[in-house]
């Protein structure tokens, strides 16, 4: 039995710094939780459907092959294998997510560790904590109007480059990609940061920008209309970084424990998936979440993903990872103190997983 997707309707919305929204974000949640404590209560576990599986709801960023492990875990089986019943839901942004999952939406979120660390900063009373990480590596890339073979960083001096959010990891990693290469983010370029997520690539293709920052599939999509070419890896250029990860309220966890192994435990197997098959044969595994998108075409976008080491062969956060996440956040001024690893990481479940399928790999 295949794992339902369910994708919410985008909806456009004015220009907003993601520290306003940020604030709102957290004055919300501290009002809704004062009011009448947030979501679940923290001892109820998920009901179960009718086939006797765990009823899950995950909410995740954004759908795109950069997440292609997840999709393999839950177009082979592999949740159900676990005993959980998942629905996926596309949030559209780190805030919107973080929302569902604060509010009982959600149980589980897909997206960025910055988010979690600026809810605890708001002092959350019933925080997020991370306990599985996906991503290791940025996974957008520049894409041009026509094609470059020479391009350096410092060719975007003087250009408008079609960006994320402030406070997002996508914005936020290019802005240190410009550091090192001694590019002021304010006044060497433009930086638009006016359009919605996901629809930068339409921007681009309508005239919009000299360049633009897209995730897979949009990139090789607009490469296939002849509309852009990429030139460039920000998940090569800024090095290893832990950019997304799957996390949930503590009282959730404390109060499911089982239920986030099994989660777990499923996603080490979509992970073992793609990193021992060939980019063609993950494509076709996970061509029912991109119906949209060509199988040769989707299988580029996961070669892109593959060559540049995007995945963690195991799930866990590690404490170094944390901290360089931290001092990204640190540069780009978006982090006001420190936050404590122990507080927003929970490596149990993924460690268990790890040794697990170790064990299972050796018989």
């Amino acid at each position: 039995m295949k794992s339902t997707k369910k994708i919410v309707p985008y909806l456009p919305r004015r220009k907003r710094l993601w520290k306003q929204r940020s604030a709102l974000l957290l004055s919300l949640t501290f009002l809704v939780c004062c009011l009448g404590g947030c979501g679940k209560p923290p001892g109820k576990a998920t009901s179960r459907s009718l086939s006797g599986l765990s009823q899950v709801t995950l909410n995740e960023v954004a759908h795109s092959v950069f997440y292609a492990p997840m999709y393999a875990a839950m177009e082979n089986g592999y949740f159900e294998e676990e005993g959980i019943d998942l629905t996926l839901v596309t949030g559209f942004g780190a805030d919107k997510t973080m929302t569902a999952v604060l509010t009982g939406e959600a149980d589980i979120g897909f997206m960025g560790s910055e988010s979690t660390i600026y809810t605890y900063l708001g002092k959350t009373q019933d925080h997020v904590v991370n306990f599985a990480q996906l991503t290791q590596r940025a996974g957008n890339f520049l894409v041009s109007r026509e094609p470059v073979s020479d391009f350096t960083w410092d060719s975007l001096k003087g250009k408008t480059v079609l960006g994320g959010r402030s406070g997002g990891m996508p914005q936020m990693v290019f802005e240190y990609i410009l550091k090192k290469n001694n590019m002021d983010p304010n006044t060497d370029l433009s930086i638009d940061q006016s359009i919605d997520f996901g629809s930068t690539a339409a921007a681009f293709s309508g005239g919009q920008g000299d360049y633009t920052i897209e995730f897979e599939p949009y990139a090789t999509a607009l490469e296939a209309k002849g509309d852009g070419y990429v030139i460039a890896s920000l998940g090569e250029d800024s090095g290893y970084i832990p950019y997304t990860s799957f996390s949930a309220k503590k009282s959730f966890i404390d109060a499911n424990p089982e239920l986030i192994q099994s989660f777990t435990n499923a996603l080490q197997k979509g992970m073992d998936y793609v990193q021992q098959h060939s980019p063609e044969e993950i494509a076709k595994v996970i061509s029912p979440q991109f119906k949209e998108t060509d199988l040769t075409a989707l299988a580029s976008a996961v070669a892109r993903y593959k060559e540049q080491d995007t995945w963690k062969n195991n799930l866990i956060l590690e404490e170094e990872a944390f901290c360089l996440l931290q001092n990204i956040l640190e540069e780009a001024g978006e982090l006001s103190q420190r936050v404590p690893y122990e507080d927003l990481v929970n490596t149990h479940f993924a460690e268990v997983a790890n040794r697990t399928n170790n064990q299972g790999l050796s018989n």
